[in-house]
């Protein structure tokens, strides 16, 4: 299920070349057009980078959504039941091609980030779990987006629903620290999943880690970073391939 997926991108190069551009030309955009650092007191790159590592995580899932819906739609699923194999291997080899374009997003925009100055303090082994905790974000982001997948049903409504997981996004401190905001959208914003693992990567690259707060959620982020995703990853992996197996009947 795996090759049959990495085999769509030598067929559609374009989708694939998007992914790895797109969230380079934001985090361009974000520091050169928009960008000012409202409230950073050191340089905005160290503190925009990794919260873009974060957001970049979230980038794309739309693309896998409805890959997983045209399948259930043309009827493709139905001749792979014919097959013996797991009612979640459909789901798991569309989850692991995702996982390595994401990676390779993730290593364009470390190399953007470096082109722009942003340069990380910490050790190599504090860097590689940095880069763990974030692929961890996105294999839990995929799960909730394939499960999203699943009750849309059809790939005409992935638009519609992506747009559901756009807010989890930009309601974080990727851009920005929470004490600029409204009380209580900087504690919304302190708790979103997406946050804890922005502040818990800027703390690994060793960048600008007192610009991350003082409530429970910014002091424990390096934990939240973990418990978030595995939460969802526990709770829609499962709803994902019981309604997927449901879907295919």
């Amino acid at each position: 299920m795996t090759r049959r997926e990495l085999a769509r991108w030598a067929r559609q190069p374009v989708q694939v070349l998007v992914g790895l551009v797109f969230p380079a030309m934001l985090l361009l955009m974000f520091n050169y057009l928009i960008g000012g650092g409202k409230g950073i007191a050191g340089d905005y790159a160290d503190f925009l980078v990794p919260g873009m590592f974060a957001l970049t995580m979230a980038f794309g899932l739309d693309a896998t959504m409805v890959a997983v819906t045209a399948d259930l739609d043309k009827g493709v699923v139905d001749r792979f039941r014919s097959m013996p194999m797991a009612n979640g291997a459909v789901l798991v080899g569309r989850s692991a091609a995702d996982m390595l374009q994401s990676f390779a997003s993730l290593i364009v925009m470390m190399g953007v980030g470096l082109a722009i100055g942003w340069r990380w303090h910490g050790s190599l082994g504090a860097v590689l779990g940095a880069i763990g905790l974030l692929m961890l974000l996105r294999f839990a982001m995929l799960w909730l987006g394939i499960h999203l997948a699943m009750v849309a049903g059809r790939p005409e409504l992935v638009s519609a629903v992506q747009i559901l997981v756009w807010p989890v996004g930009f309601l974080s401190n990727a851009f920005t620290v929470p004490e600029t905001m409204p009380g209580w959208l900087g504690a919304a914003v302190e708790w979103n999943p997406m946050s804890a693992t922005a502040t818990a990567v800027r703390d690994l690259f060793g960048n600008d880690p007192g610009a991350t707060g003082t409530s429970w959620a910014a002091e424990h982020a390096g934990l939240l970073a973990v418990v978030w995703p595995l939460l969802l990853v526990g709770v829609f992996l499962p709803l994902a391939v019981r309604r997927f197996a449901g879907l295919s009947k």
